[in-house]
């Protein structure tokens, strides 16, 4: 019995021994388990004190930019398309030409009436002289005529001269001088058309140079020329159309003015500041293309706010929704023209808001072209030239800085 007794208790003392080893090892187990969570959880806090709470990253971000509207400044029949969708232009290449024909009849015309306004004008000038010398000789008349009569009335007492030729000479001299005042009004009426002024700055001059400036500016923008470098798009132009003034022909997008919308959360605005520098990457390009930006505005309201339908929250059955507010940033020009964007690709931007201080306020923007300023100063040379040809020899005002020689015209 006792022997039976033993065997069975010797398979139940190993059981036991094999289970407190297992509970043993479960229990190292959940210590290092344990130890790890706690080692994750100190490194995710560490990671998250000392550098991602100072960084603020959102993916709804996408590249934006200027779209140049190209219109017609006046209204024409299309003769030619000098650019299409996809292609690269420079500013103040030629894009589309309109018939030219009845603005070139037209600045011809102005010509003509300018060149006639100044040989008028310059005969307003010359007239002075003439009419000064009417009044001299109707004064040196007047004279004559009253010395006449006296020596007719001296005569009259001896009976040398009769009564009637002392009459005939009254009358001379009343003759004389109404005619010296006729001819004093003549050259004062006259002179009120010149005095003060010049044949260039003469007033029916001016109007007829206006005129010229008027009919060279639409002659010349029938040739319709890009006011900046990009990309065409749009473009719905075709040859033969007739089309008026302010038309839209087509679009250009220059790559050069872009700039990134992030829609951040409005939890997320707290701390970041125009002029806190941005990291921004391009799927297009992935994490190879870092760029470099800068925080420098955000937009009046939630993109909700400004839509064609705004949300309506007064119901019963309203469910907060977190919204987001578009931040603009501006990008490295260097980057960009190394690797350009397209407008509506999308981004992942992270704002370093370390510099969390006062707001700054956003830089003005200044968006221009000079690719139109040369055509007042060919109209101004056109003027200048048609003036000194018909009007050499009298006075005129001082000569601008621009040439008086013609000007090149955009169409032959």
């Amino acid at each position: 019995m006792s022997d039976s007794t033993t065997q069975n208790n010797a398979p139940a003392n190993g059981n036991g021994n094999g289970n407190g080893n297992g509970n043993g090892k479960r229990k190292r187990q959940l210590i290092l388990l344990t130890l790890l969570l706690l080692v994750i959880a100190v490194a995710c806090f560490l990671y998250w004190f000392l550098h991602a709470r100072f960084f603020e990253e959102t993916d709804d971000a996408y590249v934006g930019g200027n779209v140049v509207q190209i219109s017609a400044q006046v209204g024409g029949t299309v003769v030619a398309v000098k650019a299409d969708d996809t292609q690269i232009v420079k500013a103040g290449q030629p894009l589309v030409a309109l018939d030219a024909a009845d603005t070139r009849l037209a600045l011809d015309q102005a010509q003509a009436a300018l060149a006639q306004a100044v040989r008028q004008t310059r005969q307003l000038f010359l007239n002075n002289d003439t009419l000064a010398a009417n009044v001299a000789a109707a004064d040196s008349n007047l004279a004559r005529a009253r010395e006449d009569l006296q020596r007719r009335q001296a005569g009259l007492a001896s009976g040398a001269v009769s009564q009637e030729d002392v009459s005939h000479a009254r009358d001379a001299v009343k003759s004389a001088s109404a005619a010296l005042d006729q001819a004093r009004a003549a050259a004062a009426a006259n002179r009120a058309l010149t005095d003060h002024t010049s044949v260039t700055e003469h007033p029916n001059v001016l109007q007829a140079a206006t005129a010229v400036r008027n009919a060279y500016l639409n002659y010349a923008r029938v040739n319709i020329v890009a006011p900046v470098s990009g990309f065409v798009s749009k473009r719905s132009v075709q040859v033969g159309q007739r089309i008026a003034a302010g038309n839209p022909l087509m679009a250009i997008v220059p790559l050069e003015q872009i700039w990134i919308d992030a829609n951040f959360k409005e939890s997320q605005l707290q701390h970041i500041r125009i002029g806190q520098p941005v990291e921004v990457i391009a799927d297009v390009y992935g994490s190879s293309v870092k760029y470099k930006g800068t925080v420098i505005g955000f937009s009046a309201g939630t993109g909700g706010a400004f839509s064609l339908l705004p949300a309506q929250n007064a119901t019963g059955n309203w469910i907060k929704v977190v919204q987001r507010v578009p931040v603009r940033i501006a990008l490295d020009p260097e980057q960009v023209r190394a690797h350009p964007l397209r407008i509506g690709l999308s981004t992942t931007a992270t704002v370093d808001i370390h510099g969390d201080g006062r707001a700054l306020e956003a830089v003005p923007t200044n968006y221009q072209t000079d690719v139109y300023d040369d055509l007042g100063k060919q109209a101004d040379s056109i003027v200048e030239r048609i003036i000194s040809d018909n009007a050499s020899g009298l006075p005129q005002a001082r000569k601008s800085k621009a040439a008086a020689t013609p000007a090149a015209v955009p169409h032959t």
